[in-house]
């Protein structure tokens, strides 16, 4: 066995120290082997009871590991975890120590009681035609006045917050064409005139939508949104509750709009970044492809462009 890295001697060195020990004050030896008498001593108590053998470094592993358990005790506690045990109720059930247990949860995967529960297979879907469901979500976006702190350097300079504006985008389910704008708020009102715009805005492509799909927020649950689809001839259908996935398409689409628009570039004012945005959007929608349309471009999708 090789010798620990703050080892001052090596196993020679402690045979030819034992060796002269046998003749020598055992102080002097150790002073000239630059070691306390202490230690010199030690490894000549090891050498008379084990022999040159037993001049090597010991292993540092505990001799015995008193609370290890069986596969039979794991699956065990594993059992009682299953029927929502806590992990005090399985240490006291068991007469195992509480961080033994706690142990064993981790090594089982089941720490928390929530790991247990069966979790729902992800659902995908897509409609046939375009027009037939549209996910519409909105994004709330800092303004920008002047260059931020990361690259002016200026983290410690106090500067007044020039507040919000709010990105709305629509996605056709069919096709993943989209429809975007800058609004200065997320009221009622901004989406119905968002809806209106996205309306034309396909129709102008000869699609005519059918349904649109919404999570919860204040404004797609007004009265006010909900006539406007009724005028409209639009079906309106919002997500279950805490179950942002289900619209999915247009969480998705924010992410990529987020990463490829409005972080790409360093904006000096928020007006040009919006200046940007239909630019992005059109080279979405004619240029860029799309893993789910076979590596296409959502206008390949459009009946007309």
């Amino acid at each position: 066995m090789n010798s620990h890295k703050n080892a001052k001697l090596t196993v020679r060195s402690r045979e030819e120290m034992v060796r002269r020990m046998r003749d020598n004050p055992a102080a002097t030896v150790a002073a000239g082997f630059g070691v306390t008498l202490r230690t010199a001593r030690k490894w000549m108590k090891r050498y008379r009871e084990g022999g040159v053998a037993s001049l090597a470094d010991a292993s540092s592993r505990p001799r015995c590991c008193r609370n290890r358990l069986t596969e039979m005790d794991l699956a065990e506690i594993f059992e009682l975890r299953k029927k929502r045990q806590t992990g005090d109720a399985i240490a006291l059930r068991l007469g195992l120590c509480r961080s033994t247990v706690f142990r064993a949860l981790r090594k089982l995967g089941c720490s928390r009681l929530s790991s247990l529960e069966k979790k729902e297979p992800i659902r995908r879907y897509q409609w046939e035609k375009p027009g037939q469901m549209l996910h519409l979500d909105i994004k709330r976006l800092g303004k920008i006045d002047g260059v931020g702190h990361r690259k002016a350097g200026t983290r410690q300079v106090r500067r007044r917050r020039p507040g919000w504006e709010y990105l709305h985008v629509c996605v056709d389910d069919a096709s993943r064409a989209a429809y975007t704008a800058i609004l200065p708020d997320e009221t009622a009102e901004s989406a119905i005139e968002f809806l209106w715009f996205a309306v034309a805005w396909y129709a102008s492509h000869g699609i005519r939508v059918e349904r649109v799909l919404t999570d919860n927020g204040a404004c797609y649950k007004s009265w006010k949104f909900r006539d406007a689809c009724r005028e409209l001839g639009i079906k309106h259908k919002r997500t279950r509750p805490y179950r942002p996935q289900t619209n999915g398409k247009a969480e998705r689409f924010i992410r990529t709009a987020l990463n490829e628009w409005a972080y790409a570039e360093t904006y000096t004012h928020s007006w040009k970044r919006a200046a940007n945005l239909p630019i992005w959007t059109h080279h979405y929608n004619y240029s860029r492809p799309h893993t789910a349309l076979g590596r296409k471009p959502p206008a390949s999708k459009l009946e007309r462009g």
